[in-house]
């Protein structure tokens, strides 16, 4: 458990473990120039697409009257970066991107384009999927960007994850032929709607097929940040960006105590781009519910779990966390070492890149190299199936080492954190907290 020390990554690193990171980014994205997919869709949704190309224009001016992207910030950003920017749909142009920002691996999320949404998938099943899209077109739309997406993978695919669109509120035949047909084709995740809207909602047995499948396949389960209640908020972008975040984790908790984790044990569910500062807060609500302590005594039966949230948290979730902050990091004893995976978010302005190596020497420059090695990149591995021994040639080359990134006195840097790893999750140790005892 993550809150047990003695159960974490060696507690006394080498100090002179120098090698360099295996850097893996939990959250990177990509996408073809959205009218160039019509090569991959089939002849008999052309005219359909016809029609969502027409209707581009006024979805920009929906995004800009929102709020969410600014015509001189957008300008800008595509002039100063239109060579990395291909990066987005290019093999040879991404490799030199990773490359440059010291990305071993990646794994790889739709929509290259969060700015003016110039690369959306077709028929609106990128970052945007919904649960309620028409489930022919929908479905039309993530096969089209499946197919494309395994080619771009197929190019460095020791360096790549692709994670397949998959609208499973759709007809669950038609969802398990896909998810099948995508990891034929080598992709190793599938990303879900964030709001199934006015579907059923994922605790819902109807959707046992596709956990069932997913297991089978070693598929990680994923949904992504983007998707919001848009409708309801107007023009108050602050609405927006404080629940943006909330709408992809919210499956989590329907899935968990629905039972979901139960019966299928080895499912692994993320979160990906909506930070991971919300976790412990939530696990400490969970676990206090579950364990019956002050304020649950009134409460009916929970479920049917057999073990309590964070146990679940531990062996079946994981958080993509894109430009961990220095706060995050902080938490990271009660979030746990392994659930915490790092990303650069390629290519969006929002993420690290250009300047991930920056951003990882301001961000680790004092956690243990144990510890670093887990969140940047080992932990990722291990979820996504890349072969560490593989991707070593690549990680030595870009050499993103211990001391680029300033962690130059290993047994000061466990020191350092040392009270804070004894306390870990306080309600389960037992231990103080700083400011008072642990309830």
């Amino acid at each position: 458990m993550a809150n047990e020390p003695e159960n974490r990554p060696e507690s006394r690193a080498d100090a002179a473990d120098n090698r360099p990171y295996v850097v893996i980014s939990s959250d990177s994205h990509a996408g073809l120039p959205t009218e160039l997919y019509r090569d991959y869709l089939e002849k008999e949704f052309h005219p359909a697409f016809d029609e969502f190309l027409a209707g581009r224009p006024a979805a920009v001016e929906e995004i800009r009257r929102m709020g969410t992207s600014d015509a001189k910030f957008a300008q800008k950003w595509f002039t100063e970066n239109a060579e990395g920017l291909e990066g987005g749909w290019e093999t040879a142009r991404r490799d030199k991107e990773m490359d440059a920002d010291g990305i071993t691996a990646e794994i790889i999320f739709p929509d290259a384009d969060a700015v003016e949404s110039r690369t959306c998938a077709p028929f609106g099943t990128g970052l945007g999927l919904s649960g309620d899209l028409d489930p022919v077109l929908g479905l039309a739309g993530a096969r089209a960007h499946n197919r494309w997406l395994a080619e771009l993978c197929a190019g460095s695919p020791e360096r790549r994850r692709g994670v397949a669109l998959v609208q499973i509120t759709a007809p669950t035949d038609d969802v398990l032929a896909e998810i099948r047909r995508a990891h034929d084709s080598g992709l190793r995740a599938v990303m879900i709607p964030a709001m199934w809207m006015r579907q059923e909602p994922y605790h819902d047995r109807r959707y046992d097929p596709v956990w069932a499948l997913c297991q089978d396949l070693d598929m990680p389960v994923l949904t992504h940040s983007g998707p919001a209640d848009k409708e309801s908020y107007g023009d108050h972008l602050g609405i927006y960006v404080t629940e943006v975040t909330w709408w992809p984790a919210r499956p989590m908790w329907f899935m968990l105590w629905s039972g979901v984790f139960e019966r299928f044990p080895r499912l692994r569910f993320g979160v990906a781009e909506a930070g991971c500062w919300w976790v412990a807060n939530l696990l400490w609500f969970w676990d206090r519910l579950y364990l019956g302590q002050k304020g649950a005594e009134k409460l009916g039966s929970l479920g049917d779990l057999t073990m309590a949230p964070s146990e679940y948290f531990d062996r079946n979730i994981f958080i993509c966390s894109s430009n961990t902050k220095r706060r995050e990091i902080g938490m990271r004893y009660e979030i746990g070492l392994d659930n915490m995976l790092w990303g650069n978010d390629f290519p969006h302005p929002e993420g690290t890149w250009p300047r991930s190596r920056e951003w990882m020497k301001k961000t680790f420059h004092d956690v243990p190299v144990a510890e670093t090695r887990r969140m940047l990149g080992e932990a990722a591995a291990e979820v996504f199936g890349f072969d560490l021994d593989v991707l070593r040639p690549t990680a030595d080359r870009l050499g993103v080492t211990p001391g680029s990134l300033g962690q130059t006195d290993d047994a000061a840097s466990i020191a350092r954190w040392e009270r804070a790893r004894t306390v870990g999750r306080h309600w389960l140790t037992g231990h103080d907290l700083p400011w008072g005892v642990a309830e």
